[in-house]
């Protein structure tokens, strides 16, 4: 099984961000579900069932990985992707759509059940072992720091369209979890490039990031010509697409640098529209 101090450290920041969430919408009234987010035609309850969903999905593909624990894994797993390929282009809105209807109280319960399930079958993947998925298998560490990813990513957009007590201006103060973000945000650069249909440069960029708790985060080689700079923040909602590029703090030196800061996106499937400029 894999059993690693990254896991179990990816494992806890995901819980965390989770809860957090957890206990702004448990809070809300049955009207504030139906509220709308800033991403078009999706409310709140759009939002929490997106993450239920997935969250069900990478449970089912890591337990693809251990025959003997769930015999049924890969059947369960090839049933989701036949279902994928019939709709390539509504498939995971039409997940949302579906537990979004659900009463509140039992998208919650899908939601928690998920969570707690993701967990442990994440930690249960044998040693070395990867599981399927949409695009290229993943690692257990990598299928965690993507549901990270995306719980943040789909939290800021509930704090964006709910009043959240806890925070000043609707979003909590961010945390040095989200170096999770700003890595997957460096690790697919190249990615963002095929998205657009473009060729990545050949050459690494230097990526320096102050976190929120003030400790410089850096990535690539200290002499590239092109270079990235600013708050970690800013990056990660960057490359979430919950910011546009020109509402950020961060500096770009080169051309090839600036480019990329204008098609950056950590998350997979097609580009998306990004937020306007305010």
């Amino acid at each position: 099984m894999t059993s690693s101090s990254l896991l179990d450290d990816l494992l806890a920041d995901l819980t965390a961000e989770g809860d957090a969430l957890r206990a702004v919408v448990t809070g809300l009234e049955p009207d504030d579900w139906r509220t709308s987010t800033p991403a078009p035609g999706w409310t709140v309850a759009h939002q929490v069932a997106h993450l239920a969903w997935t969250d069900e999905q990478a449970v089912l593909a890591a337990r693809t990985t251990d025959a003997e624990r769930w015999p049924t894994g890969k059947a369960d797993w090839d049933a989701v992707v036949t279902a994928a390929l019939a709709d390539v282009d509504g498939f995971v809105d039409a997940g949302a759509e579906e537990l979004a209807a659900l009463p509140t109280d039992e998208l919650l319960a899908r939601w928690d059940a998920g969570r707690t399930a993701l967990g442990e079958a994440l930690r249960a993947v044998p040693a070395g072992a990867k599981m399927p998925w949409f695009g290229p298998p993943m690692s257990p560490a990598s299928m965690a720091t993507a549901r990270f990813m995306e719980t943040w990513a789909h939290a800021l957009d509930v704090y964006d369209a709910v009043a959240n007590p806890a925070a000043e201006g609707g979003r909590p103060l961010p945390t040095d979890r989200i170096r999770h973000v700003a890595h997957l945000g460096v690790r697919t650069r190249d990615f963002a490039y095929s998205v657009h249909q473009q060729e990545p440069p050949a050459e690494p960029f230097r990526i320096e990031l102050t976190a929120p708790s003030g400790e410089t985060w850096s990535w690539g080689p200290e002499d590239a010509e092109q270079r990235v700079s600013g708050s970690a923040y800013d990056f990660c909602c960057l490359v979430t697409q919950r910011v546009h590029r020109d509402d950020t703090d961060l500096v770009a030196v080169g051309d090839d640098a600036e480019h990329w800061l204008t098609i950056a996106q950590a998350f997979a499937g097609p580009a998306g529209e990004g937020r306007d400029k305010r």
